[in-house]
């Protein structure tokens, strides 16, 4: 059900790659809200991905960013406001890589030259998008950065590896640039930490489908889905949040405040 509360909004979504990425529901799910849009990825995840054949359904643009590159970002901005309108009022930042990940390095196994890249590409991009965001005054008074995390951030999980790290960065970044943005632009950002959801991204963590197994009996309300992950996002884009930031929200059924459930019990774990 839409209650149009994007109205009139003008957004920015990083890292749609195809059907199953969370910024697809997110996209999907801001404009049933009534906003405007514009989609980004690099050139290779557009060539690649489903991006192109998404953007043509909805009748949105595409513009191929390095979110990881000053210029690339600066360029992107400039561009989405002028097919826009104006400034932007959120920004969706699902950008994530590791190269370690996908090929099962453990963690005591790191490639530093990997692990760069992994900071680079799914830390420091937020960093540098907010940078030139600010310095162009790109985001509208009142506007919402959101950007997706995970529970590993601040817990050991085998096999996440330098994500867990650059997840962490995340955070902090949220916290730090939150805390500038707000007091001199008035722009809110936030992270959500979602359950285990069938991406291609999650799909690079080996052990993804027995985790979820166990996160769901974990959670009191079970894994969230990808659907109420977007729910969350358009909340957070909205102006019901407008006194919301540095938060890190989890959404995951409960599971980061559980130990033990009946659900576990009955599946003897």
């Amino acid at each position: 059900m839409s209650h149009n509360i994007l109205s009139g909004k003008k957004g920015l979504i990083f890292g749609l790659v195809n059907r199953q990425s969370l910024a697809y529901f997110v996209a999907q799910k801001c404009l049933e809200e009534g906003a405007n849009i514009v989609l980004t990825n690099t050139e290779s995840a557009i060539q690649l991905g489903e991006i192109s054949e998404i953007a043509s359904e909805w009748n949105v643009p595409v513009m191929a960013c390095d979110a990881s590159d000053e210029n690339d970002i600066k360029q992107l901005l400039i561009n989405t406001q002028h097919l826009l309108g104006g400034k932007i009022d959120f920004i969706l930042h699902a950008v994530a890589m590791s190269q370690n990940l996908r090929r099962h390095r453990q963690y005591d196994e790191t490639n530093y030259s990997y692990f760069h890249q992994t900071i680079d590409v799914s830390a420091l991009s937020l960093h540098k998008c907010l940078k030139v965001a600010k310095q162009l005054g790109a985001i509208a008074d009142g506007g919402s950065v959101v950007t997706l995390t995970y529970i590993a951030s601040d817990r050991y999980v085998f096999g996440y590896n330098d994500m867990s790290d650059a997840k962490a960065m995340l955070e902090s970044v949220v916290r730090n640039f939150g805390g500038i943005y707000g007091e001199e632009n008035n722009v809110r950002i936030n992270a959500v930490s979602q359950s285990p959801t069938p991406t291609k991204a999650g799909s690079q963590y080996n052990r993804v489908e027995r985790f979820s197994e166990l996160t769901d009996m974990m959670s009191p309300l079970g894994n969230a889905t990808a659907q109420s992950c977007a729910e969350l996002c358009v909340m957070l884009f909205s102006d019901y949040t407008r006194f919301v930031t540095m938060q890190t929200i989890y959404n995951d059924g409960g599971y980061h405040r559980s130990s033990l459930t009946n659900k576990m019990i009955k599946n003897n774990l």
